[in-house]
C-alpha cells in the first residue's frame, strides 16, 4: 500500500476513534436533529450502554490505527536470505 494512503487511513481512523469516544458523552449527542424529530429514540440513544458501545467502537478504531502503524514499520533485514534457517552442523 502506498505510504501516503496508509498515513491518511491511519489519521482518519485515529480521528474517528477520538470523535466516537467523546461524542456520546457530550451535549451535542443529547441535542441533535434525529432525537428532536424521533422522540422514541431518546431512551435508546441516551442509554449509557449505547453510549458505551459507540465509545467502544471509537476505541477499536484507535487500536486498528495503532495496529496499522506497527505493521508499517519495515523489518531490520527483510531479505528472503535472512529468513532462512542456518544449516544443521553434524560434525559433533
Amino acid at each position: 500500500m502506498n505510504r501516503i494512503l496508509r498515513v491518511l487511513i491511519v489519521l482518519i481512523l485515529f480521528e474517528l476513534g477520538v470523535f466516537l469516544i467523546f461524542l456520546p458523552w457530550s451535549t451535542i449527542w443529547e441535542q441533535n436533529y434525529f432525537m428532536q424529530h424521533n422522540p422514541s429514540l431518546i431512551h435508546i440513544v441516551l442509554h449509557p450502554a449505547m453510549r458505551g458501545i459507540i465509545s467502544g467502537l471509537g476505541f477499536l478504531d484507535i487500536m486498528v490505527a495503532i495496529g496499522m502503524l506497527r505493521r508499517a514499520r519495515p523489518l531490520a533485514d527483510s531479505s528472503p536470505a535472512a529468513k532462512l534457517p542456518e544449516p544443521f552442523d553434524q560434525s559433533h
